[in-house]
């Protein structure tokens, strides 16, 4: 008997505890969905793209393809100057250069230090890189979620869809006529809690997938948009610039894929000629 009482006062404790823990639990609400027209979302993407003029960053990508001809796991820097300047880097782990790839206006270079080779040409010419020449148009395309999604141009036309917790943009090549009759050329998936860019199609002329890009990690860096406090597209609330971490590319042709995770971005500091290096 005095066995039972005991048990009775160890057990009741815990059923209250359990009781009070159930009366005091709530499911914790999901934020809503916004509303937003393509006008709107247009111009949050080009408040994105001004915010940064400058920028450089340190990552880790990793590479997967048949045939690359480069370390498939390095550490990288970037350094970018709007509009057409960007400079990216890759190293070993151990800190030894792999490669310098340098676009200015409608010209790149890149050096091979360990193959004692530099290629040079137009960037409309890069398939003259080889089996080179994908990688490094997808790290260009990859970088752009981290320097400012592309906006859509003043003469480009465009369709908006809601899809599930989504908005998709689609953008159409230019043309007369039902901007729906012609080729899209990219779609935008924009996240409506946030209306941050979670995912981007590029496609052909043709409307043959080339690439498709996945954003993710958002966080906060620098002040905020436009080098100081910012507010919405809707001249909301101020709110922080925020940049994708994570950018996952995968080639449209399914000849390889890569994946970037930035350690560090540093929005609109002061650049040295050098730091973009030349052409």
């Amino acid at each position: 008997m005095k066995f039972s009482n005991h048990l009775a006062y160890s057990v009741l404790p815990v059923a209250l505890a359990l009781i009070a823990g159930c009366a005091f639990w709530f499911p914790r609400a999901e934020v809503p969905l916004k509303e937003a027209t393509a006008a709107e979302l247009i111009a949050l993407l080009r408040e994105r793209e001004a915010a940064i003029q400058t920028m450089k960053g340190l990552f880790r990508v990793s590479i997967k393809g048949e045939g690359i001809p480069i370390a498939q796991r390095m550490e990288g820097a970037i350094y970018y100057r709007r509009p057409d300047a960007m400079r990216l880097q890759g190293f070993t782990v151990l800190g030894s250069e792999l490669f310098e790839f340098v676009l200015s206006d409608d010209l790149y270079k890149l050096r091979l230090p360990a193959m004692s080779r530099v290629l040079t040409g137009r960037s409309s010419e890069m398939g003259k890189m080889g089996k080179l020449a994908r990688p490094f148009q997808l790290s260009v395309w990859a970088m752009s979620g981290a320097v400012g999604i592309a906006s859509v141009a003043e003469h480009e036309r465009v369709a908006l869809a809601e899809d599930g917790d989504r908005y998709r943009l689609d953008v159409f090549a230019p043309g007369e006529g039902d901007p729906r009759s012609r080729t899209v050329v990219r779609r935008i998936w924009f996240e409506r809690r946030s209306f941050q860019v979670v995912q981007e199609e590029r496609l052909s002329p043709t409307g043959e997938l080339e690439a498709v890009m996945y954003f993710d990690d958002f966080r906060p860096v620098g002040e905020s948009e436009n080098g100081g406090p910012a507010r919405n597209a809707r001249g909301g609330s101020r709110t922080p610039l925020m940049r994708p971490f994570k950018i996952t590319m995968e080639d449209g042709h399914g000849r390889g894929s890569l994946q970037v995770t930035f350690h560090e971005i540093i929005p609109n500091a002061p650049l040295r000629p050098a730091d973009l290096g030349t052409v």
